[in-house]
């Protein structure tokens, strides 16, 4: 009997780490909201940088921080240095969007360069400076990591036909209008 109990220890111990090393999506706001905001961006695309200087301040204060709505940040890379920063962005695994933000406030530091070296070159310097500490090249060669941000894509693509950054899904509706905070801010009125 103590022997059936140990090896249900064992294996109970052995799920509860394996799950805790899963990789955390990036979400900020109530995790039990009603209204939940999926956000398929790309690191590199300016678009997605727009957003999270002109509409996302708002949909945080007036939604995220007031428990009415969460966003889950996914990631849908256009391009090889996209690719890259999301990998390093989810590397931490602590769900918090710290380097997400700090990578679209600051866009124009860290995207440029002629080949995928000096683009890396920049990312990395521009992390260092911003006083991140991740091990860059473990970040961008993990491949647990690597297959959760090519799951992201595939899901947004598969599912929810996202064919361009940043696109929006509201409660598994895609958000069809201009995304400006005034039609964002309509649709989440309706759902509340």
């Amino acid at each position: 009997m103590k022997k059936i109990i140990f090896l249900i220890l064992i294996f109970f111990t052995t799920v509860l780490n394996v799950q805790a090393e899963e990789i955390k999506r990036i979400t900020v706001g109530n995790k039990d909201a009603k209204i939940t905001i999926i956000a398929f961006e790309s690191l590199t695309c300016s678009h997605c940088a727009n957003f999270h200087k002109n509409v996302y301040p708002q949909l945080k204060e007036e939604y995220l921080d007031t428990g009415l709505a969460k966003i889950e940040f996914r990631h849908f890379p256009l391009d090889i240095a996209a690719f890259n920063a999301s990998k390093v962005s989810q590397c931490k695994n602590d769900g918090n969007s710290d380097i997400l933000e700090s990578l679209y406030a600051n866009q124009q530091k860290w995207v440029k360069g002629s080949s995928i070296q000096e683009a890396n070159k920049n990312l990395q310097k521009f992390l260092k400076n911003e006083g991140f500490s991740i091990d860059f090249d473990t970040c961008i060669n993990n491949k647990e990591i690597e297959d959760f941000v090519l799951n992201d894509r595939i899901d947004g693509a598969k599912n929810f036909k996202v064919n361009a950054t940043p696109t929006i899904i509201i409660n598994n509706e895609k958000f069809e209008k201009t995304l400006n905070y005034k039609n964002l801010k309509k649709a989440l009125e309706k759902l509340i």
